[in-house]
């Protein structure tokens, strides 16, 4: 039988309802749609019902890799701070040392110049809501449906500002920690392709990105982070140094990396899926920095909630705060690496 457009349509979508008027535990419900929503279900007398919360897979790990700006408030619509750059002159030679004579009777000034960078701090908010006979069925059950709402809520406020701290917001047009046009310092890595690289073309690449890094500081500050797309990070785990298996590349890079002769500590190695092609052309990369509130840091204004309001039998509240955008106080303190 040959079905025109209109009539496969119809029949897709009559599928669709029928589908969506069963329930995915093998359960037969009475009425005209699922109530999995409410926590009620039909279970059998040899059917043992595991109470505990499992909620959808997921992963942030931006408390991890920065450190937070915490001065701002609700009342804030914008975050800002300075950059201070100062010009002296020398004495007898205008690029020397500030040397005076005795009788000296005109002496050279200090010069300032101050720079502001300001980024937006948007307004996050959630509304949660239940009806009353809802909330009173699912207590029952043992399955607050408030409680549920909330940890789910929770999830989403981190979830967006993991990706806020690493990539940003396209529609703002922010970036991330990841991804900043600031960041200056970025090519392809000196080897790449650690599939097939030494543990020592490895180590060559990380060390080159650190020294680039180090250098475009003017030797001032020298990174002590490195992230990782979570493939490479594998790699480095699963591999020996030579075959006598004493360590892993991964321990072989923290304790051999110019980072840890520098710093007197191990370089900070850690995955990040956000770094999974990332790079230019897709490519996959990888980020040093320094993790320091004075060098690059987010600000965040925690979640407030509104009074429990009654509309009616629905129980409303609604949660909210600002987050900002990565400050990048010292863009050159950052480096990226393509291709690894």
């Amino acid at each position: 039988m040959n079905l025109s457009k209109t009539e496969l349509a119809a029949v897709m979508d009559a599928t669709r309802r029928l589908t969506r008027a069963r329930t995915t535990d093998s359960m037969i419900t009475f009425d005209r749609q699922t109530i999995d929503s409410a926590g009620a279900f039909l279970i059998g007398e040899l059917e043992r019902l595991d109470q505990t919360l499992h909620a959808p897979l997921a992963s942030v790990t931006w408390s991890r890799d920065i450190d937070l700006r915490e001065d701002v408030s609700i009342a804030d619509e914008t975050s800002s701070f300075t950059n201070s750059s100062f010009a002296a002159a020398g004495g007898p030679s205008p690029t020397g040392k500030s040397w005076i004579g005795k009788d000296a009777n005109s002496i050279q000034g200090l010069a300032l110049d101050i720079g502001k960078t300001a980024s937006p701090l948007t307004l996050w908010g959630m509304e949660l809501g239940w009806a009353i006979p809802e909330l009173e069925s699912a207590q029952k059950l043992g399955r607050p449906v408030d409680q549920q709402k909330y940890a789910g809520m929770q999830l989403k406020h981190n979830m967006d500002i993991d990706e806020q701290v690493y990539i940003g917001d396209a529609t703002l047009g922010l970036y991330g920690l990841v991804n900043s046009p600031k960041v200056t310092n970025s090519s392809n890595a000196q080897t790449g392709n650690w599939a097939t690289a030494t543990p020592q073309q490895m180590l060559d690449d990380v060390n080159e990105l650190i020294n680039s890094t180090w250098a475009a500081s003017g030797y001032a500050i020298c990174p002590s982070k490195l992230l990782l797309p979570p493939i490479q990070y594998s790699k480095l785990v699963g591999t020996l140094v030579s075959s006598a298996g004493n360590i892993s590349v991964l321990e072989f890079l923290r304790q051999n990396s110019l980072a840890n002769s520098v710093n007197g500590r191990p370089l900070d190695i850690q995955p990040l899926k956000w770094l999974y092609q990332r790079g230019a052309s897709s490519a996959n990369r990888m980020v040093a920095y320094t993790q320091d509130q004075q060098r690059v840091r987010f600000p965040l204004v925690p979640l407030q909630r509104t009074p429990l309001e009654y509309r009616s039998i629905y129980q409303l509240t609604t949660y909210f705060g600002r987050l900002g955008a990565v400050e990048f106080v010292y863009p050159e303190t950052l480096g990226y690496r393509d291709g690894i």
